[in-house]
């Protein structure tokens, strides 16, 4: 365990912020009333400092969800210049969310680091980091059919000799360290991407209980499409017509985490268009199997609270929204399982355990699975390092939190790693390729779909 130091950047915590109120809230427009309001809520009684992964690994107190509040504030109140070393601790967040769970006061810390990152992105950031930020989630996730071109030549790509020489002119300091870590995380991409069928809708398998909207992502279709196939056939086994709209669009989790709040507002919009076609009311549920983008998705109505013409559709929207492993406990399987002979454990994604409080119904589903042998992973509630691209834009700090975790997931024993986000599972797989263990990541409905399979066969 990491003790609380008061380890520190002397130039920037050298005042206490807390020590006084400004004149009004959000004074100097770095961030803005209602993120202000959060913000003040800490009273930094240091709870989260040890389930901090960057404080765990640096030790210092600018890298701690505390700290990076002081520092927020202080430059919100006039107090602090924004300054490029506050920047970076500010940067080394993973937004884990891990300090909300233990925080006493309910801070919404994601919330308050992605205002403050908005606010970077928009008046302070250098003209080519807002070029690029917005080509990416401006001119590429918003389209599917631009982001399936690009899987298309990152599929041609690995079936190069390409990947070879980027490895071996990385490792002679050739090329950036982050583009060999991008290429040894990459899945390998199936023949077949995702698609949604012509109809929209699934159809379910045995007697039909539910309509239920699937979430199919912008990175699942092209890097998970057997877990999205599987997610849908394991919906259906269990008597669902699943409804998969071709309109939806990326969720905008990574824009939010980069700054760009207007254009994962503009995709929040596109998504909740997307399901209204098909009468929100009538579904069940909208279900989502990566962890990362149901944080996002159940945030929808903080994010449009100020937009006039969606902001009541948004919590309409988000009402309806559960990962699929929390709808499939609330209304329980009636497919028959059957043995799967496997031990596993289970890495409780952050954006799973600490974003939307689902931590019982994974471990509960696998329960029920005959055969498997579930073996608790010390500290399961750790981050990885991933973190949506924090893996690639902070490599280093990504390593000394991916390590912590793999001696974790190590010492189970087990064979199977289980998680229910696809970053977690590339950079698991990735950690665990270079350790030379045999040991693999899946997503939970990979083993339900697995466990659905072999009670057909009995």
């Amino acid at each position: 365990m990491v003790m609380a130091t008061t380890a520190q950047s002397p130039e920037i915590l050298a005042h206490d912020p807390l020590t006084h109120v400004p004149p009004s809230p959000g004074l100097q427009g770095f961030i803005g009333a209602d993120d202000y309001e959060a913000l003040v809520k800490c009273v930094h009684c240091g709870l989260c400092l040890n389930e901090c992964p960057t404080y765990r690994a640096n030790g210092l107190e600018p890298d701690s969800p505390r700290g990076r509040l002081y520092l927020i504030r202080a430059v919100a109140e006039g107090t602090l210049a924004l300054t490029d070393e506050l920047e970076h601790h500010l940067d080394q967040c993973l937004v884990c969310r891990a300090c909300e769970t233990a925080c006493p006061s309910n801070v919404q810390f994601g919330q308050v680091m992605e205002a403050a990152r908005h606010a970077i992105l928009e008046d302070h950031a250098p003209a080519p980091r807002r070029a690029l930020t917005s080509l990416v989630f401006r001119q590429l996730f918003p389209f599917p059919k631009r982001l399936e071109a690009v899987g298309r030549l990152l599929r041609w790509y690995q079936r190069s000799p390409l990947p070879a020489l980027v490895q071996r002119a990385a490792a002679f300091g050739l090329l950036p360290k982050r583009l060999a870590v991008m290429e040894r995380m990459a899945p390998t991409l199936n023949d077949q991407f995702f698609k949604s069928p012509p109809s929209e809708v699934v159809p379910a398998t045995s007697s039909r209980r539910f309509r239920v909207g699937m979430v199919s992502g912008c990175i699942m279709p092209l890097a998970f499409a057997p877990t999205n196939d599987a997610t849908v056939r394991v919906l259906a086994a269990n008597g669902c017509d699943v409804v998969i709209p071709h309109a939806q669009r990326c969720c905008g989790a990574l824009a939010a985490h980069a700054g760009d709040e207007s254009a994962a507002a503009s995709m929040a919009r596109a998504n909740i268009d997307a399901f209204e076609a098909f009468g929100i009311d009538e579904f069940d549920a909208i279900v989502i199997n990566s962890a990362g983008c149901g944080a996002q998705i159940k945030g929808f109505d903080h994010l449009l609270r100020h937009d006039p013409a969606y902001a009541a559709r948004a919590r309409r929207f988000v009402s309806k929204v559960e990962d699929v492993a929390e709808f499939l406990a609330r209304v329980g399987l009636t497919a028959p399982l059957g043995p799967v002979a496997r031990t596993v454990t289970y890495q409780d994604a952050c954006h799973l355990v600490h974003g939307q409080g689902v931590r019982s119904q994974p471990r509960e589903l696998l329960g029920q699975i005959p055969g498997l042998t579930f073996v608790e992973m010390r500290d399961s509630t750790r981050c990885c390092g991933s973190a949506g691209i924090y893996n690639i834009l902070q490599p280093d700090t990504s390593a000394k939190v991916l390590e912590a975790k793999l001696e974790n997931v190590c010492t189970t024993g087990a064979e199977c790693v289980v998680a229910s986000n696809p970053g977690c599972l590339l950079q698991i797989n990735m950690g665990l390729r270079e350790r030379g263990v045999a040991m693999d990541g899946k997503h939970l409905v990979d083993i339900l779909d697995e466990a659905i399979a072999a009670g057909r066969r009995e």
